[in-house]
């Protein structure tokens, strides 16, 4: 059958059968920070919700209703599962704690621990569950892991 004779019905009930996002199954551990993101993140996904019930009807946009409630489910169920964490202050690489390091080609990297909604390695934080986080927790300064085949030295770590 050609495209051309698709009903535009079709492809929108096609388009509103979208797949969840993925719930990591790793302990959803959280930053203050991270908290407050979920937060935000799952007052958004409310107010999209609503914004799409009263929008009209909602078989004329089923796919800000599946976008919607997607995002709902996700958010629900990441707030439900989160774990605040604090940061306990003894010197060593920490779910929550700062550190720096040094590779082998000299470069120096200063990283931050947090959860996984929260991570962004553009600036500076990366999740708990990452290679390098895993190699370095339980850490202290001028001790070496081997990540990714390569060994890095922890040069200062803060909180």
């Amino acid at each position: 059958m050609s495209v051309a004779f698709t009903r535009e019905e079709d492809l929108e009930a096609t388009a509103a059968d979208l797949v969840d996002r993925p719930v990591s199954p790793h302990p959803n551990w959280v930053t203050k920070e991270g908290l407050e993101q979920i937060e935000t993140e799952l007052a958004a996904a409310r107010a999209a919700y609503n914004a799409a019930q009263t929008s009209g009807s909602i078989e004329s946009d089923r796919t800000a209703m599946a976008r919607a409630t997607r995002d709902l489910r996700y958010w629900i169920a990441r707030r439900s599962s989160a774990q605040l964490v604090e940061v306990p202050a003894d010197g060593r690489v920490r779910f929550g704690g700062n550190f720096t390091i040094e590779r082998e080609d000299g470069r120096t990297q200063a990283w931050t621990i947090v959860g996984e909604d929260e991570a962004d390695p553009a600036r500076g934080s990366i999740s708990h569950v990452s290679p390098l986080a895993r190699a370095l927790m339980g850490k202290r300064v001028d001790d070496e892991a081997e990540v990714a085949g390569q060994t890095v030295a922890i040069i200062a770590v803060d909180h």
